[in-house]
């Protein structure tokens, strides 16, 4: 995984596996528009190993998509751990349609950053 784009606190990075595209930096609860639906950013929560940002695309109210644009990525560590939790939470997001998972075994902090940026952008979405 290649370095992304250096954020005030912390690195960085464009998730790969991404079904939407990084947005530019924006405040918490900030939302566009797509022919697929709204996307909804989360806050930017900094945590001790970096900043990590949740948005979200819902469609009929529904949460269609997730992606993690801003997560730690300063070391080999930080990229083999966010590498197995974020497929994870995501995927209990989108079966959870809410931000009431679990964190994932080894990646506490990046999971507490997850899901506090995740409520913002349920917020702003009027989901939660």
């Amino acid at each position: 995984m290649g370095a992304g784009p250096a954020v005030a606190g912390g690195t960085a990075a464009t998730d790969p596996g991404a079904a939407v595209a990084a947005a530019p930096s924006a405040s918490a609860g900030s939302t566009s528009g797509s022919a697929n639906g709204a996307i909804y950013e989360g806050s930017v929560v900094q945590t001790r190993w970096g900043a990590v940002q949740v948005t979200i695309t819902v469609t009929d109210r529904k949460i269609t998509s997730v992606a993690v644009p801003r997560y730690p990525t300063a070391n080999r560590r930080d990229q083999e751990i966010n590498a197995r939790a974020l497929p994870i939470l995501k995927r209990e997001t989108l079966d959870a349609q809410s931000a009431d998972i679990d964190t994932v075994s080894g990646a506490t902090v990046t999971s507490d950053g997850y899901i506090e940026s995740l409520q913002a952008a349920l917020d702003a979405a009027h989901l939660s």
